[in-house]
């Protein structure tokens, strides 16, 4: 298996267990991942900035991190309980190897946001445009993918759903610790989401 096709199989594995933490037979629940997957867009296109009647400079760290975002409703939406995690991942590396990309990014994110609300699909191709147009490679995806679904179950197993999470530590919120724990680690270590859990817990306060 490739180092990219592994690395999907790692992200699609770790949304079904994020899911299912939400909902144990989330799959068959009809939830509507691609309105969040278009409605992501319309946010994240405020950060890239669109209105030419002011001067703006697009956020391009918010921007990632929301295309972040849109590859987890992206998976939640091709994971349907029967195929194999590595057919499913084969289908979106390929997807991901041939962007589709309009004339800008602006555009790009329109044609990904078109699909999602006309046939309620992920558009794995105009996904990949986004991400080149913005400068992002697959490495960038995981590292924020894996970084961000490990920080969503630290938060659910520190109290986040009864209000007893403490969102900011040593005078950071927890996605700048997020960020400094994942940028001391090897992306490539087959441990590494349970190595950034563990960063994130030996940073955490103690009760």
């Amino acid at each position: 298996m490739s180092a990219n096709l592994n690395k999907l199989v790692v992200m699609l594995e770790m949304q079904n267990a994020m899911n299912t933490k939400v909902h144990e037979q989330w799959f068959s629940q009809g939830f509507e991942w691609y309105r969040a997957i278009w409605v992501e867009c319309a946010e994240m296109l405020d950060h890239y900035g669109w209105k030419w009647w002011k001067k703006q400079t697009p956020d391009t760290e918010q921007v990632i991190l929301e295309l972040v975002d849109i590859f987890h409703f992206g998976l939640s939406l091709r994971i349907d309980g029967t195929t194999p995690y590595e057919e499913l991942a084969k289908q979106l590396e390929k997807e991901l190897s041939a962007p589709q990309a309009a004339e800008d990014f602006k555009q790009t994110l329109e044609v990904l946001a078109a699909s999602a609300v006309a046939n309620k699909t992920f558009n794995a191709a105009a996904f990949a445009g986004c991400m080149a147009q913005i400068g992002m490679d697959i490495d960038d995806l995981y590292r924020g993918y894996v970084g961000k679904n490990t920080l969503n179950f630290f938060r659910q197993d520190h109290g986040y759903k009864d209000g007893s999470y403490i969102k900011v530590w040593n005078g950071q919120e927890d996605n700048e610790h997020l960020v400094e724990v994942v940028k001391s680690l090897d992306t490539e270590h087959a441990d590494f989401a349970k190595l950034v859990y563990q960063g994130l817990e030996a940073r955490y306060p103690k009760s």
